[in-house]
């Protein structure tokens, strides 16, 4: 599709100031001439959103259509994108996923290079430079703990399971053709690797492009992956997930997989060396770098529902963002 229009949908909630950052850099993209349309979605948003998006695109060389909607979480969120995007290419990106100039370009090309309707297009998001990651943000962003990016190969076909839709492309008839996100995943959670999953029933393939950078205008502290962890541990959105064909295969790996020796090992290590080691948890988010093992047995003792009976962290607030 050498002529392919794109439509960039962003769901949004309370995050104006980062927004603007990101629809700046839509708008300064080498491929700015094959946007057709760049759709906010307000996921109910209660500060400015609302004054400044429609104001932004009075003035916008790309169409800016903002489209606002009860607070009804993500999948809502990205839903009503797919049913409002006239590109024949949609990208899904996130209020906090600063685009280089190249995005768009890199998603195109290759969709122009792959035209099976099935195939869509994955590029990183790496930690944005304006907000320098440390040691510990590296670990959990970018080394297989939450994402694979720097192993992955140019063109790797990615699992479904590390299926994300905030820097991702897929032909907007395939989409539609085969089932949106569940709207029962209200918060930025298991809603992603759940529509994989069921796109990879129906033969998609999502080919990773080490091009397509988006940068994560974002920074987190180890308190903030500790509550991270409970979110995904408590949150209703799991038993939805369970209830779905992808979160039953998913549990069945993890039965696997605590049922091996080395994992119950690692657990009562953990639970033994890490009160011992006590003195080190404020290097964490210190720019001394640390053994990613030393990350991992801290994140797993704090980052417990045990540590939280405990009160060892602290309670977890909802999440306030629409996009993840």
């Amino acid at each position: 599709m050498p002529s392919a229009k794109l439509s960039v949908v962003i769901p949004t909630h309370n995050r104006i100031a980062i927004l603007q950052k990101t629809l700046a850099a839509y708008l300064d993209q080498t491929a700015r001439n094959d946007i057709l349309e760049i759709l906010v979605i307000d996921d109910g948003s209660t500060d400015e959103t609302s004054q400044v998006v429609p104001r932004l695109a009075t003035s916008s060389a790309v169409p800016i259509r903002y489209l606002r909607q009860e607070n009804s979480g993500p999948a809502a969120a990205r839903n009503r994108g797919i049913r409002e995007a006239q590109g024949e290419v949609v990208l899904f990106g996130d209020d906090d996923i600063i685009p280089v100039s190249r995005l768009v370009a890199e998603h195109l090309s290759w969709h122009a290079r792959y035209t099976d309707p099935a195939i869509g297009v994955v590029g990183p998001a790496y930690w944005s430079p304006e907000l320098p990651p440390t040691p510990l943000m590296r670990w959990w962003g970018l080394n297989g703990v939450r994402f694979e990016f720097p192993h992955m190969k140019v063109g790797q076909r990615l699992s479904w399971i590390t299926g994300n839709f905030w820097n991702t492309s897929v032909k907007i008839r395939f989409l539609r053709e085969n089932g949106g996100f569940d709207e029962r995943f209200r918060y930025p959670m298991f809603e992603d690797s759940e529509l994989s999953y069921r796109l990879a029933t129906k033969g998609y393939q999502a080919l990773f492009n080490p091009d397509a950078i988006g940068h994560h205008y974002k920074k987190v502290t180890f308190s903030d992956m500790c509550r991270y962890r409970r979110i995904v541990a408590t949150t209703p959105a799991l038993e939805v997930y369970c209830e779905t064909e992808a979160g039953r295969y998913r549990n069945q790996a993890l039965a696997l997989r605590r049922k091996k020796w080395i994992y119950r090992v690692q657990k009562c290590l953990t639970r033994i060396v890490v009160p011992l080691l006590s003195p080190l948890k404020p290097l964490l988010d210190s720019p001394v770098p640390l053994p990613g093992i030393l990350y991992s047995a801290f994140l797993g003792y704090y980052g417990s529902l045990q540590a939280v009976r405990e009160n060892r962290v602290p309670s977890l607030s909802r999440p306030n963002r629409a996009g993840g």
